[in-house]
């Protein structure tokens, strides 16, 4: 699902504008003093969806890198759904990082 929705991986300059591609980016919703950001609402949501679900599987498990990462969220004081959206975009970013390797290795 994610390689046929990236389909040319030179689209994207670097990791952000992947993750601002897939909807994992989050956008700034300040007001005043208090800083929040909010889960993007554009992007390729097939993408966004195939992200999720490695991330709630990865929750899911107990003692794997992407539980401890949202443990550790939570720990910080995030909501769920914060500690959720920042390993969605740890997610994307690991993404990226499998499909420049294949990209690399391919040529």
């Amino acid at each position: 699902m994610i390689l046929s929705r990236v389909r040319n991986l030179n689209r994207f300059p670097n990791r952000d504008h992947f993750a601002a591609y897939n909807g994992t980016a989050p956008i700034e919703a300040s007001s005043g003093e208090r800083r929040r950001h909010r889960l993007n609402p554009k992007g390729n949501r097939t993408l966004n969806r195939a992200i999720t679900i490695i991330a709630v599987c990865q929750i899911r498990h107990s003692g794997n890198p992407g539980r401890n990462y949202y443990d550790r969220k939570l720990a910080e004081g995030k909501t769920r759904k914060e500690a959720l959206r920042a390993l969605k975009r740890r997610v994307s970013n690991v993404v990226w990082r499998h499909l420049v390797y294949d990209a690399d290795r391919r040529a």
